[in-house]
């Protein structure tokens, strides 16, 4: 099986997509994942249906309102070139940005479990033998939680890749720029191409296939304590 260039293209695109989008909800999600399985706030109902929101809603939804707001008439794309930036429809971070909070609930929801099961006992011992919070959070917290963060991390990864709506509304299908392997396969099929959309969706099956096969070896080791 051999994909050719403009598969080949948008496979790499993907994955560079999906490793920057995860890296990032990492960074983003996880203090978000903290406070809500923390807090006893009025705020956190609100706040966790805000960040399921997307698991519920068309991505074509979650996309037209993204190119109103940062187009050149929306108060995101005002902001944006007011920065030098220039606007984000069409290109590499604007598909990032969409991305991100796509898929936000499959990287807050296993962590918020994940802190959840750590429980306060921990902390609270680590805060009698002198630890400040963020000393607990990096010693207890984050150590013990280190399975939901694989969990979390390796869905965000894999529902990145899997991206088609949402990543067509925002980015268009810009070849070496915004088109993913999911557009890809569409103008394949499109043009009746079916030998090459059977071929990449193909990879795209295995390639799937073979990063959710190690998510549950790698969970099985931890139950296991290997």
């Amino acid at each position: 099986m051999t994909l050719d260039y403009e598969a080949i293209q948008a496979v790499w695109l993907t994955v560079k997509l999906s490793a920057v989008v995860t890296l990032i909800l990492l960074l983003v999600g996880t203090p978000v994942a903290w406070w809500l399985a923390r807090t006893r706030s009025l705020l956190k109902a609100p706040v966790a249906a805000l960040v399921a929101l997307p698991l519920v809603l068309p991505p074509t939804v979650i996309g037209f309102y993204l190119l109103l707001s940062l187009g050149p008439n929306g108060f995101g794309g005002r902001l944006t070139e007011s920065l030098g930036i220039g606007l984000l429809p069409f290109t590499f971070w604007g598909l990032v940005l969409a991305s991100v909070l796509y898929s936000l609930p499959f990287m807050v929801q296993p962590l918020q479990g994940a802190f959840e099961a750590v429980g306060r006992r921990p902390l609270e011992v680590a805060a009698t033998l002198g630890a400040t919070p963020l000393d607990a959070f990096f010693t207890v917290a984050l150590p013990m939680a280190l399975p939901g963060f694989l969990t979390a991390s390796v869905m965000t990864f894999a529902h990145t890749v899997g991206e088609f709506g949402v990543v067509l509304m925002i980015g268009g299908n810009l070849p070496g720029e915004t088109r993913l392997a999911s557009v890809q396969i569409y103008d394949y099929v499109e043009a009746m191409q079916y030998a090459e959309a059977h071929q990449l969706a193909a990879v795209m099956v295995a390639f799937s296939f073979v990063v959710l096969l190690a998510l549950h070896v790698s969970r099985a080791r931890a139950r296991s304590g290997f």
